[in-house]
């Protein structure tokens, strides 16, 4: 009979030898790289009570996150699923600074449900968030950091998808939706479901020209000249719809400035995170990948529950996805492995020291094992000959 004792939950999953190096490898080169534009490294618990958890974050973020009770307090707690809500309480309620700030992390979150990111439960989430600036500077340097993050872990081929959650709400206001109605209204229009959006106005009486706005928005897709279309199309709607156009348009022109090369496709129906973002949404993607590879946008006043209210922008990722995509073009980093016999001699001591130090990797045979050099993954060894000990090949 099968033990099934050692399997693991569906979505969760472990990372073995050679990977899990390779990951470690990737995940220095991209801390450095954070540190390198000015973002200060935050490492947040992977549990806390629940309500810090969820402030301001929606019902999405309820959903997938695994609750349990603490039994020291008897308090509901939860397991992150996220650590954008736990940078955001560091910003405004333990550095509460002035001056813009930049945070980085990197750690594992857990979902109750498989999200986006390849169907895993356990994505290990790196990510950085620029908080005490509003405006399209902050927004453009977050989306070039995150270009360049893909970049150094060997994602290429990478196009951006950009969108304003300000123009469906701004729609929805100006129509009087209550939250389901604009629920359900919003459902449709992410599935581009037109017959599905022309029956719901209808039904929900939404008058026109706004009725008309909304079909349009499953239409205003494509690139640069999708902002000019809505602008021609939304022209009678309210000012600030017309106002996340023009943001959406001077963020695409800065990006094709600062990004020469990376395409740049506009969806003002395609509203990741709605109820959590506040502004603009951006996501990058790889041909042959059916769900983006990172993804962000502008949340201002997250902090506001922690006692600030500060504007906020900023990306995630999940870094096994970003490995699995990049593939063999993930830059290697580990030296080739010398095999080192069990002797015992004092040249060879010093001389396995000696290379440790320079950080080569060096194995030491045991008495009595089984496999040599090459089946210990060496391609290198030391060999005594002419009275020192030298490298040769396995």
């Amino acid at each position: 009979m099968n033990d099934e004792r050692w399997l693991l939950p569906e979505g969760i999953d472990e990372v073995l030898p050679p990977e899990a190096w390779q990951l470690e490898a990737v995940r220095r080169r991209l801390l450095d790289l954070f540190r390198a534009w000015g973002y200060e490294l935050i490492i947040p618990p992977f549990i806390e009570y629940l309500e810090s958890l969820l402030t301001g974050t929606g019902r999405d973020l309820e959903l997938q996150t695994f609750k349990l009770t603490d039994q020291l307090s008897g308090r509901l707690m939860g397991i992150r699923a996220d650590i954008t809500p736990q940078a955001a309480r560091l910003d405004a309620h333990q550095l509460r600074r002035d001056e813009p700030t930049r945070l980085c992390y990197l750690g594992t979150v857990l979902h109750s449900r498989p999200d986006g990111f390849a169907g895993s439960r356990s994505p290990l989430q790196l990510g950085a968030e620029l908080y005490g600036h509003a405006g399209v500077e902050s927004d453009v340097e977050i989306v070039c950091l995150m270009m360049e993050t893909l970049a150094a872990a060997g994602v290429g081929d990478v196009y951006l998808d950009l969108g304003h959650v300000g123009v469906y709400r701004g729609l929805a206001r100006a129509a009087g939706l209550d939250a389901a109605q604009e629920t359900t209204l919003f459902d449709a229009l992410q599935r581009k479901a037109e017959p599905e959006i022309e029956a719901l106005v209808r039904e929900l009486r939404v008058p026109e020209p706004l009725a008309g706005m909304f079909r349009a928005l499953a239409e205003l897709n494509g690139g640069a000249e999708v902002c000019a279309r809505a602008r021609e199309q939304l022209a009678r709607g309210p000012a600030d719809v017309l106002a996340a156009i023009d943001y959406v348009e001077t963020v695409g022109r800065e990006l094709e400035r600062r990004l020469p090369g990376v395409p740049v496709h506009v969806d003002l129906a395609e509203l990741r995170a709605y109820h959590y973002q506040t502004g603009i949404v951006f996501a990058a993607f790889v041909p042959g990948e059916g769900e983006e590879i990172a993804r962000g946008g502008r949340y201002d006043n997250i902090g506001r529950e922690f006692g600030r209210a500060r504007p906020a922008t900023g990306f995630s990722a999940d870094l096994k996805t970003m490995l699995r995509v990049a593939g063999s073009a993930v830059p290697a980093d580990a030296p080739p492995r010398l095999f080192a016999p069990a002797i015992v001699d004092a040249g060879l001591d010093a001389a396995i020291a000696e290379l440790r130090g320079q950080g080569r990797v060096v194995v030491r045979e045991l008495p009595g094992q089984v496999g040599d050099a090459v089946a210990m993954g060496c391609s290198q060894q030391l060999v005594y000959t002419g009275g020192t000990w030298v490298i040769e090949p396995a």
